[in-house]
């Protein structure tokens, strides 16, 4: 539920397509928050992924932010402030249910409060999963920060074009500790250099997620726009619709015998248990909350190397 400085979700997530080449665009619009979006942006985006899998209109499905980054993440000061909300109906509206409903949201202390939510996460009705289950061609469009949910996109997506700027990865790596796509990430990636991510907590560049099968082509920013032109329409070109869904269909059992969907709810169950996770000196997630998030992340930041750290410019220190 945006609030009064919020835009819309509509506003967030724009959608357009082309009837004649049949490639659709979702575009993320909030690069002052680095594209983050709201839960009503997120389901948007979920259901509009639904539409464009039925849209004879559709047969490819491009996903690009606005200004310089595809996003860095979902707007988890709101993810924050609606978990904590003593109002029911707001926490409600994640799952697309009303306050009117007579639905009662599962307590405090329960192991249900928290795993609703992280198992949600493996719904693509909640816009974290959607394009694994998208059966047209997707390819998402990467440039500055690929991070958090957006980092999800891209993991999903059938194609993927960055830009050589572009940096990788996941919060939850340093700040919980689990990611709902993690299986995915781990197949795609590969074990060891996933295993990296995981434990060091750094962002990868575009060349090492090139140089580890997670990116189609790396190009310079200014290149990145028209080579994903160039990859949507020769997908666009090639074979009947019908046989794409078939193909979509094909590699959907073949992620499914691999364990796709088991995998993000083994890790949607982890999730789960996190607040029962003791912690030692490192930062945790409602601790950064209490004190300032921004600050908290920022502090944080500077104890890694950097090479290591997530801000652009204090990476560059110390070079």
């Amino acid at each position: 539920m945006p609030g009064p400085e919020q835009p819309s979700a509509e506003e967030i997530i724009r959608f357009d397509k082309d009837p004649e080449t049949r490639i659709a665009t979702i575009t993320f619009d909030r690069p002052d928050h680095l594209n983050a979006p709201t839960i009503a942006a997120r389901l948007r985006y979920g259901e509009l992924i639904h539409r464009a899998s039925v849209d004879d209109e559709v047969k490819v499905l491009v996903v690009r932010g606005a200004g310089d980054d595809l996003g860095s993440g979902a707007d988890l000061p709101e993810f924050l402030a609606v978990q904590r909300d003593p109002d029911p109906g707001l926490r409600l509206a994640e799952y697309r249910i009303g306050a009117e409903d007579g639905v009662r949201h599962p307590p405090e202390g329960s192991f249900r409060h928290g795993a609703t939510v992280s198992q949600w996460y493996a719904n693509a009705q909640a816009g974290c999963r959607s394009l694994q289950e998208f059966k047209k061609i997707s390819i998402v469009e990467v440039k500055g920060y690929c991070y958090g949910w957006h980092f999800y996109q891209a993991a999903d997506a059938d194609l993927v074009i960055s830009s050589d700027d572009a940096l990788f990865g996941h919060p939850s790596f340093r700040y919980y500790g689990w990611g709902p796509r993690m299986w995915t990430w781990a197949q795609t990636m590969g074990l060891r250099k996933f295993q990296e991510m995981v434990f060091t907590g750094r962002a990868f560049t575009a060349q090492e997620m090139a140089d580890c099968n997670f990116l189609n082509k790396v190009v310079p920013r200014d290149e990145l726009e028209s080579e994903t032109a160039k990859y949507a329409l020769a997908c666009a070109r090639n074979r009947p619709t019908d046989t794409i869904f078939m193909q979509k269909v094909f590699f959907e059992i073949m992620k499914q015998q691999q364990g796709e969907y088991m995998g993000s709810l083994l890790s949607g169950f982890f999730e789960s248990m996190g607040g029962h996770v003791h912690a030692d000196d490192e930062l945790m997630l409602g601790d950064a909350y209490d004190s300032g998030l921004s600050a908290a992340v920022k502090d944080n930041d500077a104890r890694f190397p950097p090479e290591f750290r997530l801000s652009k410019s204090a990476r560059k220190e110390d070079r």
